[in-house]
C-alpha cells in the first residue's frame, strides 16, 4: 500500500546487472538490556506501549518527550496529509547501484544499493535492508529519506524492490503478495553472505511492513536480523480492504489497482498460457486491488478464496512469535492502516516489541518535524534512534562477554553453518 502515484524521479545510475543464486547461513541474535525511564516523562500526545518498552525508550526519550506536532494546514485532514506526502514531498537525489537477485523458483527481485559505499564503507558496516509497500520502488520519496538517513550515519542501505516493482524484472508468472516471505528471506541471506562481519536490519512500509513481520514471525528465533521496524502497517488485511471500500479510500483503491495493473501489462507475455483457476482478464482490468487479488494472487499463493487470503496473509497472527527488537510505527488517522488493526494485547505480551502511535500523519505522512513539510517524515529520526541504539548494543555486549565471542559484532548475531 504504497503513495499514489510514482510522482516525479531522479535517474537511478545502474554500473552492473548480476545474478546470484541463494546463501545459506545460520545467525543468532542476542538482546540488550537498558534502564528504565519515567512513563510520565513521555508526552501523552503519544501512544506508546508494548512490551520492550523498558528496554527501548532511554533511545527514544528525546524525541518521544516532546508533543507531536503536525505541520499547519496540511495535517489538519488525513487524506490531505497522504496526497501532500505522495506528491510534493522531496525526492533526494541519490545515485544507486542496481543488483538483480536471481530466487530459488527462477523469478527475481532488484536491490539497489548506493553507488560507491561498495568502496567507501567498511565491511562491518551496519546495512539496512529498506522494503517499500505495494508497487513501491526505490524511486519513491519515502525510501529515499530513509536511505539518506542511515547513509549519512555510516551505514550501508540497501532498498529490497520486490518484483516487478521499482522496474525489478518480471522473469516468472507470479508477482509477490502479503503472504510470500520468500523473496525476502533470500534477500537477507544473500546480503549477509556479502557482508558477513556487518549486523543486518530492515525497516518498511505499508504491505511491505505486513511481509517483513510475516518474516520475522516465521524465522523466529532463528531470525538473521538484528532489530526491525516496521511503519504504517496494515496488521490485519481483512480490516484494511473493509477500509478500503468507504468514502475517499476508494480514490486510493482505484491508483493502487492502476498501478498494479500497469506492472501487470508490461509482462502478460508470461501469463498467456497459463492453466488452473486464474481469471486473467479481470486482473487486466481490475478497477479495484480485490479483483487484482481475486484473478491472480490469491490462486497464485493457493489460497482458496479472497477472504482466506487475506486473513491468513495478515502479519497479526506473527507477533507473538517475534524473537528480535521490533519497533512498529503507527498514526492513529491513516486511512489504509487503519487503528482498529492495531495487535495491540499482542504487541504488549512481546518482550520484543514497542508500538508509538502519533495522533496523526495519514499514510505514509507524518509532515511533522524538523524537516516538514517538504523534508523527510518525522519518523526518519525515530528510526535511527532506535537502530543505532541496537547496534551500540550489539558492540557493547560483545566488549564486556567473556569467552569465545569476543573479537567482534560478527560472532554475536553471525554464526555461519
Amino acid at each position: 500500500m504504497a503513495k499514489l502515484s510514482s510522482g516525479p524521479t531522479f535517474p537511478i545510475s545502474i554500473s552492473r546487472h548480476t545474478y546470484h543464486h541463494r546463501v545459506t547461513a545460520c545467525h543468532v541474535a542476542t538482546p540488550t538490556t537498558t534502564t528504565t525511564i519515567p512513563f510520565a516523562d513521555l508526552h501523552p500526545s503519544l501512544e506508546v506501549i508494548g512490551g520492550a518498552r523498558n528496554r527501548f525508550l532511554p533511545a527514544l526519550h528525546s524525541t518521544l518527550r516532546h508533543s507531536y506536532d503536525p505541520f499547519p494546514f496540511i495535517a489538519w485532514n488525513p487524506h490531505v496529509e497522504t496526497i501532500f506526502a505522495s506528491f510534493f514531498r522531496s525526492i533526494p537525489d541519490v545515485r544507486l547501484r542496481r543488483e538483480c537477485l536471481r530466487t530459488q523458483d527462477g523469478g527475481a527481485v532488484a536491490l539497489d544499493w548506493v553507488a560507491g559505499d561498495q568502496y567507501q564503507l567498511p565491511p562491518d558496516s551496519p546495512i539496512l535492508i529498506l522494503m517499500p509497500g505495494l508497487t513501491g520502488g526505490s524511486e519513491n520519496s519515502y525510501p529515499r529519506h530513509m536511505l539518506t538517513k542511515a547513509r549519512s550515519k555510516g551505514w550501508r542501505v540497501v532498498v529490497f524492490n520486490s518484483r516487478g516493482c521499482g522496474n525489478s524484472p518480471v522473469t516468472t508468472p507470479q508477482f509477490y503478495s502479503a503472504s510470500f516471505v520468500g523473496d525476502m528471506r533470500e534477500v537477507v541471506e544473500h546480503v549477509s553472505g556479502i557482508y558477513p562481519e556487518a549486523n543486518l536490519y530492515a525497516a518498511a512500509w505499508s504491505l511491505g511492513a505486513n511481509i517483513l513481520v510475516r518474516y520475522l514471525g516465521d524465522e523466529s528465533h532463528a531470525c538473521p536480523l538484528s532489530g526491525a521496524v516496521s511503519l504504517c502497517n496494515p496488521f490485519n488485511l481483512v480490516y484494511a480492504f473493509e477500509e478500503f471500500t468507504k468514502g475517499f479510500n476508494r480514490v486510493y483503491d482505484k491508483a493502487l489497482a492502476r498501478s498494479i495493473r500497469n506492472i501487470f501489462k508490461r509482462h502478460i507475455l508470461l501469463f498467456e498460457d497459463i492453466e488452473g483457476e486464474y481469471n486473467i482478464p479481470l486482473a487486466l482490468n481490475a478497477r479495484q486491488v480485490r479483483d487484482f487479488d481475486e484473478g491472480l494472487t490469491r490462486v497464485s499463493f493457493g489460497f482458496k478464496s479472497l477472504d482466506e487470503y487475506y486473513y491468513k496473509a495478515s502479519c497479526f497472527h506473527s507477533i507473538k512469535h517475534v524473537q528480535v527488537p521490533l519497533l512498529c510505527i503507527q498514526a492513529a488517522n491513516d486511512p489504509i492502516s487503519p487503528a482498529r488493526a492495531i495487535p495491540r494485547e499482542e504487541i504488549e505480551a512481546n518482550r520484543n516489541c514497542l508500538l508509538i502511535v502519533t495522533p496523526k500523519g495519514g499514510h505514509l505522512g507524518w509532515v511533522a518535524g524538523a524537516e516538514a513539510p517538504l523534508g523527510g517524515p518525522w519518523t526518519d529520526p525515530v528510526v535511527m534512534d532506535f537502530l543505532e541504539h541496537l547496534e551500540r548494543g550489539t558492540h557493547k555486549t560483545v566488549e564486556s562477554s567473556n569467552g569465545p565471542l569476543t573479537a567482534t559484532s560478527k560472532n554475536l548475531h553471525h554464526a555461519e553453518v
